[in-house]
């Protein structure tokens, strides 16, 4: 493991679903001696940390980020001893650790929300959370008309009268950050697992903390944690007062020496609201979501980047680059739309009945890591894409888990696509994930995608992404050197880094459905799939070039 304060810079960070991972103890959900495990796995596969989602006490209502205490583990993931040797391991085998942080919301189970409800209207306990009187005859109507982003009202009547306020789902009663006591607490909580020794915290909906204490409607019915809207004026998505609280949390980090970062999720409406949140006093990197929401054109993919880029760097920070994550549907599928693939706005989830081409979105995917590992910064992976995983859109009604599924009164299938546990071997009851059935079942075409019969085979996704993370490592160029475009032939992207000491590295990408020609004067030494017959770039490929013949 790096010593360098500024690892993250330009780090290669792998997400652990924690559910979907490695299941040790035959309950059909993955856990912490899992992720331990598979650490040779993780560290063979070239990444420079790991991040856990949240395995924390919670009843599960979304997936673990219902967090019911912030200080131990639920038994279906392990105990607090088995985090405290998975951030030991993880040390011991040069990997750095993250974990996620809830900050909007707790569980309804939390202590604090039972202590709440117990202790009526008006008291210090209620004042944790968002408790308003509500409206109409008797107060029988919601304090505003305020949506959650998993369907319906934001808002919950509770038995003496009064409502809380539930971005999410009604088991995730938002916090009252305007409460000093939530700001102590969570003061606490980051020195609890610092002094554990992690490495850093992932911040889960960290745009949505501050609300506007007019509490005003907002005229219309449809709110969505993936659309986001234009700061800083909204009632509760991305107001600059969330920033003073980062600003807190900096100086908690920064106690622990410069080596301990945040990454922000937070789904604002430009690069120039994101950067916002990296400034020099606040949050080190940021997810960049508008790149995971640029469509497969380099007309559209080229200007992206250079925004994300400009935006950053004019606040000392380096741009952080995701294609998937446990929220969106993989990019595979999303690639694999026949005809324009997605809509201006960008395409986060594909619906079963889209028309898809699954070997195109398979051969966008692995350009796109190509494309993502070139660019100065650094970078996610979400577990199972570096298989090559596909969205599972035909996941049977009976066995989806996602609250959106419930709450859009099953008019919207939810995450649970990209939430299979992903595929070990070739075969088993669920190809080396446990020893019993997944929580969620895989395909059978998964056993063809496992790690065991990827291992070693030429031309496969897992090779590839090994020989990729190798070599940027390699490359100087290619972990934090320049960004210099170049001319490129039409529907492609072709562009320079350089180290600094003369060393340059091209990265060329084909995005048209026909060949272009590759520079002359240069090598490929790393490509995505196989070059045409006179050495061209075909459609839909990716090549990492040298000076030379």
């Amino acid at each position: 493991m790096s010593g360098s304060d500024d690892w993250w810079r330009d780090a290669v960070i792998y997400q652990v679903y924690v559910r979907s991972f490695a299941d040790t103890d035959a309950t059909s959900v993955g856990d912490l001696p899992g992720i331990r495990s598979r650490l040779p796995y993780l560290r063979d596969l070239g990444v420079d940390a790991v991040w856990v989602t949240p395995f924390y006490p919670s009843p599960m209502a979304d997936g673990g980020y219902d967090v019911a205490n912030y200080r131990d583990v639920d038994p279906l993931f392990g105990t607090l001893a088995d985090a405290e040797s998975l951030i030991s391991d993880a040390h011991d085998a040069g990997l750095r650790l993250i974990v996620d942080l809830v900050p909007n919301h707790t569980s309804d189970q939390h202590a604090w929300f039972r202590a709440a409800l117990a202790a009526g209207p008006g008291s210090p306990e209620r004042s944790r959370y968002i408790f308003r009187a509500g409206r109409g005859p008797g107060g029988g109507d919601p304090p505003t008309d305020w949506q959650s982003a998993f369907g319906g009202s934001a808002w919950q009547r509770v038995p003496d009268g009064e409502w809380y306020l539930h971005l999410f789902a009604p088991e995730q009663p938002d916090l009252n950050w305007e409460n000093p006591e939530v700001i102590e607490e969570f003061h606490e909580v980051l020195r609890f697992w610092l002094d554990r020794g992690v490495d850093g915290f992932r911040i889960d909906v960290a745009n949505a903390l501050k609300k506007d204490q007019s509490f005003p409607d907002l005229g219309h019915a449809e709110e969505s944690l993936l659309e986001p809207v234009e700061g800083p004026h909204h009632p509760f998505w991305d107001r600059d007062e969330v920033h003073e609280i980062y600003r807190g949390w900096r100086r908690v980090i920064d106690e622990y020496g410069g080596d301990r970062i945040f990454v922000a999720e937070a789904w604002v409406h430009s690069p120039e609201r994101l950067a916002c949140y990296v400034r020099p006093d606040e949050l080190h990197t940021a997810f960049n979501f508008a790149f995971l929401q640029a469509s497969w054109a380099a007309e559209r993919m080229r200007p992206v980047i250079d925004s994300c880029l400009a935006t950053t760097a004019a606040v000392g920070a380096p741009t952080t680059w995701v294609l998937s994550n446990h929220d969106v549907t993989r990019h595979a599928t999303r690639y694999a739309r026949l005809g324009d693939t997605a809509p201006p706005g960008g395409e986060r989830h594909v619906e079963p009945d889209v028309p898809l081409d699954l070997e195109q979105g398979l051969r966008r995917a692995r350009a796109a890591v190509l494309l993502t590992l070139a660019l100065p910064g650094s970078a996610y992976i979400y577990q199972g894409e570096e298989l090559g995983l596909h969205e599972v859109l035909d996941l049977p009604d009976e066995v989806l888990q996602d609250p959106v599924w419930e709450r859009s009164g099953h008019k919207e299938r939810g995450r649970d696509g990209c939430r299979v546990p992903i595929p070990w071997t070739v075969d088993g009851p669920s190809l080396g994930f446990g020893d019993g059935a997944a929580w969620l079942p895989q395909p059978a075409s998964w056993s063809g995608l496992s790690v065991q019969a990827q291992t070693g085979a030429e031309g496969s996704v897992l090779e590839l992404y090994r020989a990729a993370l190798r070599l940027r490592r390699e490359q100087p160029a290619l972990g934090s050197g320049a960004l210099r475009w170049l001319d490129s032939p039409e529907g492609a992207l072709l562009f320079e880094r350089t180290d600094g000491r003369g060393a340059a590295t091209l990265c060329a990408v084909n995005l048209s459905a026909t060949p272009v020609s590759l520079p002359p004067g240069h090598r490929v030494f790393l490509a995505s799939g196989p070059l045409g017959p006179a050495g061209e770039l075909a459609p839909d490929t990716a090549a990492w070039l040298r000076p030379g013949q």
